[in-house]
C-alpha cells in the first residue's frame, strides 16, 4: 500500500502504519482513519482498494512529506537569513530551544563516543 509516495509497512496496524509518513503522527492517524471509517487495528495488508483510496483522498487534504520539508527548511533557512538567535544555533548545530549542552545533547554536538565525567574536577592533593 503506497500513499503520498510511502510505502506503509504491511504487518503493522493502521494507526501505526500511517505515521511512516513524514507529517502525520498518531492523533492525525487516528483522525484519518475515523474520517475514512477504517478500523484502527486493521493491518495495512488486509486494507480494501475502496478503503485505500478513501485514505488516500484524505491525506492529500494535508502537507506531508516533500512539501511540508520544503516548508521546514525555509523556516530555519529564513531564521538563518535574519540572524536571529535560533538561527544562528541551527547554523551551528546546536540545541535550538534552550536545552542545556554541558551534559546533554550529545548527539546533536557529534560527540557520541566520549565518555562524561562527573563534572567536577577533582582535588589536587598538597
Amino acid at each position: 500500500m503506497r500513499i503520498s509516495g510511502i510505502t506503509l509497512p504491511d504487518n503493522k496496524r493502521m494507526e501505526i502504519a500511517l505515521t511512516a509518513i513524514y507529517g502525520i503522527g498518531r492523533p492525525r492517524a487516528l483522525s484519518i482513519l475515523k474520517e475514512s471509517g477504517v478500523d484502527f487495528g486493521k493491518k495495512a495488508k488486509d486494507v480494501t482498494p475502496a478503503e485505500e483510496n478513501k485514505i488516500r483522498a484524505i491525506v492529500e487534504k494535508f502537507k506531508t512529506e516533500g512539501d511540508l520539508k520544503r516548508i521546514v527548511a525555509g523556516n530555519i533557512k529564513r531564521l538563518k537569513d535574519i540572524k536571529s538567535y535560533r538561527g544562528s544555533r541551527h547554523a551551528k548545530r546546536l540545541p535550538a530551544r534552550g536545552q542545556r549542552t554541558k551534559t546533554n545533547s550529545r548527539t546533536i554536538r557529534g560527540n557520541v563516543r566520549k565518555t562524561m565525567g562527573s563534572g567536577r574536577r577533582k582535588v589536587e592533593k598538597t
